[in-house]
Formats: structure tokens, sequence, C-alpha cells
């Protein structure tokens, strides 16, 4: 088997990625679908999709720690059946409440806050399952395809949702059907997970440390650790200002560019081909580091600005495959690194505060760059934000280079610690 594909060698591996791609496409299918209905049901305001879009990842910033100790006490595998049927009700309900020709701006906004609290219970499992499933030597792979299966099916997912939409008639009714396919692909990997074989996990030993304590124990562990507090730093600047495609494509298809529901969905598609590469690469990479991880970070931030400037949809939807490779380059090199160099009795936790500070900055970043939306108008989000990132970054790394140099030569954190 080719190195790119190894992981896909091991059974249990092989079941939760077949799940993973059809769940993937449905998820992708129903951000085009929800945005689209924000802009059908609010007059294409751009608050209005900073609001669902914040509401959304929400849960991320206050429930991280949280979501980390139930990662680190539960069985993975059965955490995860759990989260995907939480988050398959409230695609549901919001399916059936747009195809009845029922569903509200409100609706919209409590259903994305309520998907976003089993998305936040859901994430830190599923990004620390992979370790369970691949021999060490393996997890980079097996991460960098986990980013191929996401983006693959965002390939797919926006183009599809956007041709249905289309298809149905482009309003409220068109989208609740896309969003109710979504329901739906959650059947799949919760039956992949059932049929796993449990005696092939590698389960690590749980930490005899409870509640708030063992939260305090995660956060502990992270501070001692300057360089996961960079990794950190850099993915709270991206995640906050830059990774808002979301909105900001929306918003630059309909409003600066005069485009429908289908060209909207395209623009995701031409995203995904980057990032299927940037994957694709990240899979044959053995290492990573945080030389890589900032120069990926930089780099996105400077391709979002020069999208900002884009004059014509054709030129946006041909810096978007940039876009895509430079921010899979950003999160699988942080993903990777964070999961390599951590405990994996605190794993679960460790990978929670990763995922609060980079989704959990959405809420803070996706209303403030809706509101600049407004006021500046569309290419402004991608300008500010594009900027806001290479400045954080920098001055990130700055400051991890001035705290490396009052350090003891010798001394390396990772070396006293047992990772595997």
């Amino acid at each position: 088997m080719s190195p790119t594909f190894r992981s896909l060698s091991n059974p249990n591996y092989r079941l939760y990625a077949a799940g993973g791609v059809v769940s993937n496409t449905g998820t992708w299918m129903q951000r085009i679908a929800q945005d689209w209905l924000v802009l059908v049901l609010s007059a294409n305001s751009a608050a209005a999709l900073g609001i669902t879009t914040g509401l959304q990842f929400l849960p991320a910033l206050l429930l991280g720690p949280f979501a980390g100790l139930v990662a680190d006490r539960m069985p993975k595998h059965r955490l995860l059946q759990l989260t995907n049927i939480a988050m398959a009700v409230p695609a549901l309900v919001l399916g059936l409440l747009a195809v009845t020709g029922s569903a509200q701006i409100w609706h919209v906004y409590v259903l994305a806050l309520v998907l976003g609290v089993a998305s936040a219970l859901d994430a830190p499992a599923r990004h620390a399952f992979v370790s369970e499933m691949v021999a060490p030597e393996d997890l980079t792979n097996a991460v960098g395809l986990n980013s191929a299966s996401f983006n693959a099916a965002r390939l797919v997912g926006p183009g599809l949702a956007g041709l249905l939409i289309a298809a149905w008639g482009g309003g409220a009714q068109a989208t609740g059907w896309v969003i109710l396919l979504n329901a739906v692909s959650y059947v799949a990997p919760v039956l992949a997970l059932q049929l796993l074989d449990e005696t092939q996990l590698q389960i690590p030993l749980r930490s005899a440390t409870r509640g708030l304590r063992a939260v305090r124990e995660g956060l502990g562990y992270v501070r001692r650790r300057p360089d996961l507090l960079l990794v950190l730093a850099v993915v709270f600047f991206a995640g906050t200002f830059g990774l808002n495609f979301q909105m900001t494509s929306a918003l630059m298809a309909t409003e600066v560019f005069d485009k429908g529901a289908s060209e909207y969905g395209l623009l995701g598609s031409f995203l995904a081909i980057g990032s299927l590469a940037g994957a694709l690469v990240a899979a044959r990479r053995e290492v990573t580091s945080l030389r890589t991880l900032s120069l990926a970070a930089v780099t996105f931030g400077t391709a979002v600005t020069v999208a900002g400037l884009a004059p014509s949809y054709v030129t946006f939807a041909l810096l978007c495959p940039v876009l895509g490779l430079s921010a899979l380059t950003l999160i699988t090199s942080a993903n990777t690194y964070m999961q390599l160099n951590t405990k994996a009795s605190v794993r679960g936790r460790v990978m929670a505060l990763y995922l609060m500070v980079m989704m959990g900055g959405t809420p803070l970043g996706a209303p403030f760059l809706g509101w600049i939306g407004e006021v500046l108008g569309a290419r402004w989000t991608l300008l500010l934000g594009g900027g806001l990132t290479v400045v954080g970054v920098v001055a990130a790394v700055g400051v991890h280079q001035w705290l490396e140099g009052r350090r003891q030569p010798h001394f390396d954190p990772r070396a006293r610690e047992q990772v595997a």
C-alpha cells in the first residue's frame, strides 16, 4: 500500500474513515444550506450570518475543558456514538422546520447553538480517538488522512448542496431538504463505531484525578509547555480572524459578486481542492514542526488578505485552492503536533483545549467580522481578518522565541514526558 494511505490497512481505522466520509459530506452540505437559509430569512444580513456562526461555535469556547474531561473518562468510541446521534437531532428539527415553511431566524440561532453543544462534546473525543486506533508511528498519517477525508467531503458537499438548493427552487424549503440529508448521514459513523473491534483499540490508562482537579491538571500540563502554548496562540489568531470561510465566502459571493446558491457552493469545492492536496501532503509527512506551523499560518493569513482584493468571482475562486492548501497545512500541523507531543492520559483534555482555542475564537471573530462586513463591506472581512492573523502569528512566534531564550538551553519539557 502507498505510504500516503498506510493507515487504511488498519481495519478499525478503515471502518471509521468510511463512516466519516459520509457524515462529513452531509456536514458540509448542511453548512452551505444553513448559511443560505439564514441569508433567505434575514434578507442577506451579514450580521445574522455572523451571529449564527458564532452561536454554533460558542459551546466550543464554553465547554472545552468539560468536553476534554469527558473524553478522558469515557470510552471514546461509545461517546462518539452518542455525540453523532446528538448532532443528528438539531439537523432533523431544522430541516423539518425549513421544509414545512415554518423556519424563522431565531429557530436557526437556537438549533445552531444546540448543534454546537453536541459538536463541542464530539470534537476532543474524535481527535484523540485516532491515537487509539493506530500505532504511534502511523498517527501523522492517520491525522492527514482524516483531513483528506474531511476535505474530500468538502470538495463534494458544498457544490452538491448548492446545486440541489438551486434545483429545488433556491428558497427556505430547498435548504430544508439538504439539511435533512445531513441528518440521515449520521447513521454512517454510528454504525461504523458499533462495528469496530474493541480488542484492537489502544485504550490508555485513565487518570485517577476527577472533577475540577482533573481540568486543572490538563491546564497545568499545557501551561508548563511553551511549545504547546505557541500552537494554541497560532490557532487562536487563525481561528478567530482567518478561518471564517463559511461566512466570508457567502458574503463575497452574494454582496461583491452578486452570485447565487450554486456559485456560492462551488467556492467551497474550490477551497476543498487545495485542502485535499494539503491533507495528502500531510499524510506523507513523517514529522511536523513549529516552523512548518508558523510558516503555514503566515502564508494563510497573507492568502486571506489577497483574496479580499480579488477583482472578480473567477479570480476569487482561483485563489480558494491556495486558501485551502495553506489552511489545511496549518490545521494538520497544529493537530498532529499537539497529539504527538502530549501524554496519552491527558490527550483528551489537551485536544479539548486546542479545539476550544481554535474553534472558540469563532464566536468572537465571526460577529465582529460580520459587523465589519455590514459597515465597511464584505471585502474587509477578508482584508482585516487576514491582516490580524499575520500580525498575531508573528507576535506569538516572537514571544515564544523570547521565552525560549530565557530558558536553560539544556531543558526540554518533552524529554520528561511519556507521550505515547
